[in-house]
């Protein structure tokens, strides 16, 4: 792991940083001031709108907007997600209808894999689109699916061949959501927030064209997006953590708890996880940056998953027996604040946690979505340890 960055690298760091210096603090405007800078979706290539930024360029960004407290755009769905799998495998029709939309925040996107009975085994997808005309015709229902009520396009994994084996019978699709065909229901949370739907579609469809990657090719197309989703923020993930975490050893000293040597003890086996998350970013840069076979790196991000996950719950643990009995006491505003890591979370009138609050339940999720802790282990074991394959159900 070297953590020295090539020169080109650190003059990209001096220009964004005068930047940054020039146009903040950000106010109603900042997003079309990161429009005009050209740094929404940034390592896109030129001709797509993007500025064509390297791996190293755009881990440079995100460190120093991370270092002035400067926000990215958050449409995680459409820049992170779906745009870099249209850009890699959409068709140049798609691109040039899409892509444009993506960047200037006219359209946004929600992610259609999980269900009821295809979450983990994602290739056990049931919905169908069957092909009538010039347009595919969609049933089914997904699950879990985040932002589904308030965005205007879906991009799902629908059954094209129920006669081929599971993993080659999948298309991914782009469907558009304000559509008699589809309804979603919001999924209320613990926290009170509402950002998680069930989504049924009877008879929903979308143009025959918008297959992204061509028909039943669609379980590769969906790795693709997977990779983008879990191989992001390399060197910046951590620092949510370490902020949460300074919050609440700021806490502890501030209620007494900090006195109590159990507690000071779990506050150091938290910050130093912290640390290790951040080593191990670098060590994800480094694999991704040297070449490692396309299975290192999954491992990697699996041994990462894992670990932020699990780290997550018990330090949100550790923040609830911090806080005691004022902990069960609803100790929010009740208006719509932001969570570090996760942004704006709308709590249920009448019902106001806290941030720290809805961290607590929040992290509740994250050893499920993203790839469950069960599954990293799954393929840390067979592709780090060499361990024989898990058994497989015989019919």
């Amino acid at each position: 792991m070297d953590l020295n960055y090539p020169p080109e690298a650190e003059a990209f760091r001096v220009e964004i940083r005068e930047w940054l210096a020039a146009n903040l603090p950000p106010g109603d405007d900042w997003t079309d001031k990161l429009f005009q800078g050209g740094w929404i979706c940034a390592t896109w290539p030129e001709e797509y709108g993007g500025k064509g930024l390297s791996t190293m360029e755009a881990v440079v960004l995100a460190e120093e907007f991370e270092r002035a407290g400067a926000p990215l755009r958050a449409d995680f769905f459409g820049d992170t997600l779906v745009g870099p799998t249209i850009l890699r495998w959409g068709t140049e029709e798609q691109k040039k209808e899409f892509l444009p939309q993506i960047l200037s925040g006219r359209i946004s996107w929600c992610q259609g894999f999980s269900e009821p009975d295809a979450g983990s085994d994602l290739a056990s997808v049931k919905t169908r689109a069957e092909l009538d005309g010039d347009e595919w015709v969609i049933n089914g229902q997904k699950l879990w699916t985040t932002q589904a009520h308030e965005a205007d396009y879906i991009f799902l994994l629908a059954r094209t061949d129920p006669d081929a084996a599971k993993h080659a019978g999948i298309s991914y699709l782009l469907v558009p959501m304000k559509q008699a065909g589809i309804e979603a229901r919001p999924i209320r949370q613990p926290d009170g927030s509402a950002e998680f739907n069930e989504v049924f579609f009877d008879g929903a469809r979308c143009p025959k064209d918008n297959v992204v990657g061509g028909v039943n090719n669609g379980w590769t197309v969906a790795m693709t997006t997977l990779g983008f989703e879990r191989g992001t923020s390399a060197t910046t993930g951590y620092r949510r953590f370490r902020k949460e975490l300074d919050d609440l050893i700021a806490l502890a000293r501030g209620n007494g708890r900090a006195a109590d040597p159990l507690v000071r003890q779990r506050l150091a086996g938290a910050w130093t996880k912290v640390k290790i998350m951040q080593i191990n970013g670098y060590r994800s840069l480094t694999a991704a940056l040297g070449g490692t076979n396309d299975a290192g790196v999954k491992a990697l991000a699996a041994t990462n998953k894992m670990f932020w996950s699990e780290y997550h719950q018990e330090v949100m643990e550790l923040a609830i027996d911090i806080l005691g009995m004022s902990g069960q006491v609803l100790s929010g505003s009740g208006e719509t604040e932001i969570v570090p890591g996760y942004g704006l979370r709308r709590p249920l009138p009448g019902y106001p946690v806290s941030v720290l609050q809805s961290s607590f339940f929040y992290s509740r999720s994250e050893t499920i979505w993203g790839g469950t802790a069960q599954i990293q282990r799954n393929i840390v074991g067979e592709r780090i340890l060499g361990l024989p394959r898990e058994p497989r159900p015989t019919k």
